[in-house]
């Protein structure tokens, strides 16, 4: 018998809810509207990101990884900001009420859930091509926010993590190239983000700007250089973070070219005054400056010292074609 709309809230995303919730949330997913206490002297930070089935993601992909894309991405916006995650909102568009579908998805939705502290308080589903939208919401401490538009002059240019390993991953689903052996960690790159929560909460306390990368390194550097007064930046080929995977499986010259305009790496790009730098050495997460800011408006690159120049910016929705698609 098929489930209806009410049914399979309470079956899948009732007990997600419940397992996630904390004193903040009055009233959760049941009723019209959630009911939420902030916490005083907060401001809330809130992001949306939607997934969409042949421009995301391909047909087929389980359900487990697109909750882990879904959220990831979306709590990387979080992170970007230096804010704390609270709550989660979630609008799933269904072709089908699967019930395997949906208890994979809702499993995993939870799991991450708890691992992050956040809380689904509500959502909506409807019948209508694969689609996932997810809302989050957090909190910063008043005037504390990382923004875009903070950089300064001779900032260094930082990028946590390794860089164009979500892209690899996407060309060895659409193309199978890969070489066995780096396929798993290749893969879980582009359906796995890592947001960085705890490192943008230290960054609030340092860093000048920050942003998450989404688009391509290039393409969201320009936009903190654009948001911070039209400064530009030197970049230096040799320091990009690139991990053995991608390097032994596609090459320097690809890696390269992937880690600059692939997106959808979910790292952090930030700048930050030399002299505060040595402030972020306890965290786990691996930090490369790959260049610093500069006056002049341009984004140059420099291998080893030697100008050069690389093919695209990075992704635009509307201006290129996923490579889904």
């Amino acid at each position: 018998m098929p489930l209806g709309e009410f049914e399979l809230i309470q079956r899948y995303f009732a007990q997600v809810a419940e397992a996630s919730s904390d004193a903040s949330v009055v009233l959760g997913v049941g009723d019209d509207c959630a009911i939420l206490t902030p916490p005083a002297s907060r401001q809330l930070v809130v992001s949306i990101d939607t997934l969409v089935e042949g421009t995301h993601f391909l047909p087929d992909t389980p359900a487990d990884l697109l909750a882990s894309r879904l959220l990831g991405a979306a709590l990387s916006d979080l992170a970007a900001m230096g804010a704390q995650p609270a709550w989660l909102t979630l609008a799933l568009s269904l072709p089908t009420a699967n019930a395997e579908w949906l208890k994979r998805f809702s499993e995993r939705l939870a799991e991450l859930c708890l691992e992050f502290k956040i809380a689904l308080v509500g959502g909506d589903t409807t019948r209508g091509p694969l689609t996932l939208t997810a809302q989050v919401h957090g909190f910063v401490p008043e005037g504390a926010a990382l923004v875009r538009s903070g950089a300064q002059v001779d900032d260094l240019i930082c990028v946590s993590g390794t860089l164009g390993d979500s892209r690899a991953g996407l060309e060895a689903q659409l193309k199978g190239v890969e070489q066995p052996g780096f396929a798993p960690y290749l893969s879980e790159r582009f359906f796995a983000p890592s947001p960085r929560i705890a490192l943008g909460l230290s960054l609030r306390e340092f860093a000048h700007s920050c942003i998450d990368i989404s688009d391509g390194l290039l393409s969201d550097l320009a936009h903190i250089l654009k948001a911070s007064g039209g400064l530009g930046a030197r970049l230096q080929l040799e320091a990009l973070p690139l991990s053995g995977a991608i390097l032994k499986s596609y090459g320097q010259d690809q890696a390269r070219q992937w880690a600059l305009t692939g997106g959808e790496d979910f790292e952090l790009c930030f700048t930050i005054p030399a002299e505060k730098l040595a402030n972020l050495a306890h965290l786990p997460v691996p930090i490369a400056v790959i260049g610093k800011v500069t006056q002049a408006p341009d984004i140059c690159l420099f291998d080893r010292g030697i100008p050069c120049e690389i093919s695209g910016s990075g992704y635009d929705h509307f201006l290129k074609q996923s490579p889904v698609e």
